[in-house]
């Protein structure tokens, strides 16, 4: 077995080139210990995938469907993955969500740039696992960061997540009601079956009632980062 521990779950993992590889080293694990998930692809698949979109090397049909297992799985584990770039900032996690192109990515660069590097840690640029446990919610880093090797081997309790939209100005307001819900699905893998259809609600309503949930309409400039992480941590318990 080749076992790794990712967002609190034991996955044996194999991988047949050096980009998954290289991306999972740090979740590296010695233990000889049943695994929550198992994830091997094997090369006929990786070329099927690859044949279906000509754009991608085996390699990156590797990183890329070994992430779709493991995130289609975790819904089993109370979790879902949220497309976001998720933040490290005095001990708690501020998620930042938009399709792609909108400027997530950006907005954490943003974060960096007026708080330090030091201070605002990328823990996953693309896509961090989401859990629910006894204590609360919590945000993970997970080997498969997107485009980026941007991202950490933590778990982090979740301050706030927020959608973001291009603005001509910086404005933040806290969501409520039944647009939230539509918010998240928008941006997260939804099941295929009903039974696991139903476990992703019922997480997600969790989820909603426990983390405050924002959109933000943003401009590119450093003042974006200082307004939205002031609105945010003032909901920090």
């Amino acid at each position: 077995m080749n076992l790794h521990r990712i967002a609190d779950l034991t996955v044996d993992m194999g991988y047949k080139y050096e980009r998954l590889k290289k991306q999972a080293a740090i979740y590296r694990i010695a233990e000889d210990i049943k695994p929550d998930i198992t994830i091997y692809l094997s090369y006929e698949f990786l070329k099927s995938k690859q044949e279906e979109n000509k754009n991608i090397t085996p390699e990156i049909a590797e990183y890329l469907y070994t992430g779709n297992v493991f995130y289609s799985a975790l819904v089993n584990y109370d979790g879902f993955m949220l497309h976001a770039s998720a933040i490290l900032m005095d001990g708690y996690c501020y998620l930042f969500s938009a399709p792609s192109g909108t400027g997530k990515s950006y907005h954490a660069s943003l974060w960096q740039k007026v708080y330090g590097r030091e201070r605002a840690k990328i823990i996953n640029d693309d896509k961090p696992a989401i859990r629910i446990d006894k204590d609360g919610v919590f945000a993970y880093g997970t080997p498969w960061s997107g485009k980026t090797d941007l991202n950490l081997n933590v778990k982090v309790p979740i301050a706030g997540i927020c959608f973001l939209e291009r603005g001509e100005k910086n404005e933040i307001v806290r969501e409520n009601g039944g647009a939230k819900i539509l918010k998240v699905l928008s941006q997260t893998v939804r099941p295929n079956s009903e039974e696991n259809m139903d476990k992703l609600l019922k997480s997600l309503d969790f989820v909603l009632k426990k983390v405050p949930i924002y959109t933000m309409q943003c401009t590119m400039e450093e003042e974006a980062a200082k307004v939205a992480y002031e609105a945010m941590r003032k909901e920090v318990k």
